[in-house]
């Protein structure tokens, strides 16, 4: 970000300053409805005035008028892009050093939309959220509706508010459940989409709507089957594969080595709901085995303890594993 400065010709005193604002932030947030903030702002600071458009604002005033009201307005800013939210209210706390007091949170990963908190909500949640900060490769595994996923895109979505990353990619096997693109109606996209829709049900949660639309115009973030992946070197990007239980040992070898410098993986997935044929043995199951001691490698294993959906959730995940369990059991004796 740069300051373009110009003097008036009327009076030499009185400047117009250019103040770019930065690219993470969502200038519908930050404005306000019918740019109720920005009026805010104009009413902390009356002796420079205003114009606001897009990620510029031009400001004119005295040089001190418009450094103060920079200072102040960066504040602001930063704490729009931290937050996901910001009010009048949190205006004027910002303007006389006050730390709104409803963001100080334990296990807090990021502010979602409307400065929803997103937690850790779990102690293997947390045990991911830690383990992070320490590995470049991580396997996030268990059960349906243990936050395995969401989890994994709010560290995402943290990293590249953070400048940690410049790229998001998420990814997905695109055969499950029984189901095959090549019957199903319309053209590639219409096929992969609806195997891909609980990434963007997690990123609509983290990222406004207007926002999320510019980075994937832009392409950063990216949403692609796992198919799309191979050739490419991702790097500088956070990758996110999710239901790795549905690949095969040479795909996930192939996504596996697609980790580029400065990047890093999150590799999600539920042994129990494996939909590859019987005689095929799962890709994620393998990789357990064969990375499971390597320094920089972290392996998370979730359970029916971190299941945050309904309650019947848990009961009916523990109800199926112990009937494959005893399947299992007959299945050895028989051999």
């Amino acid at each position: 970000m740069h300051t373009n400065c110009k003097q008036s010709h009327k009076q030499k005193y009185i400047m117009e300053v250019i103040i770019e604002l930065n690219e993470a932030l969502d200038t519908a947030t930050f404005y306000g409805v019918n740019n109720i903030n920005m009026l805010c702002l104009k009413n902390q600071h009356p002796d420079v005035r205003i114009v606001a458009r897009g990620y510029q604002l031009k400001v004119v005033g005295a040089q001190a008028a418009i450094t103060r009201f920079e200072q102040n307005m960066r504040k602001c800013e930063a704490f729009c892009i931290k937050n996901n939210t910001l009010t009048e209210e949190q205006i004027l706390q910002l303007l006389h050093g006050e730390q709104p007091t409803e963001f100080l949170q334990d296990n807090l990963i990021l502010h979602g939309v409307n400065g929803k908190s997103i937690v850790a909500r779990s102690t293997n949640q947390q045990l991911l959220v830690d383990a992070y900060d320490e590995n470049d490769l991580l396997f996030a595994v268990g059960p349906a509706g243990s936050g395995k996923t969401y989890t994994a895109i709010a560290l995402a979505v943290r990293a590249l508010k953070n400048r940690e990353v410049k790229r998001i990619i998420l990814s997905r096997p695109a055969v499950e459940a029984g189901e095959k693109l090549g019957f199903l109606p319309g053209d590639m996209k219409e096929k992969i989409d609806p195997y891909l829709q609980p990434l963007y049900d997690a990123l609509q949660d983290m990222i406004p709507g207007a926002k999320l639309n510019e980075y994937m115009e832009r392409g950063v973030i990216q949403i692609a089957p796992l198919a799309f992946m191979r050739g490419r070197t991702l790097a500088d990007a956070i990758v996110i594969l999710d239901e790795a239980q549905n690949t095969t040992t040479a795909q996930l070898k192939m996504f596996l080595t697609r980790l580029g410098i400065h990047g890093k993986m999150i590799i999600t997935g539920d042994l129990t709901q494996i939909d590859l044929p019987a005689s095929q043995k799962s890709g994620l199951k393998d990789a357990l085995e064969r990375l499971k001691d390597i320094r920089g490698i972290a392996i998370v294993e979730f359970n029916q303890k971190d299941i945050v959906r309904h309650h019947l959730v848990k009961h009916i995940v523990a109800a199926y594993s112990a009937k494959r369990s005893l399947e299992d059991a007959v299945d050895a004796v028989t051999v």
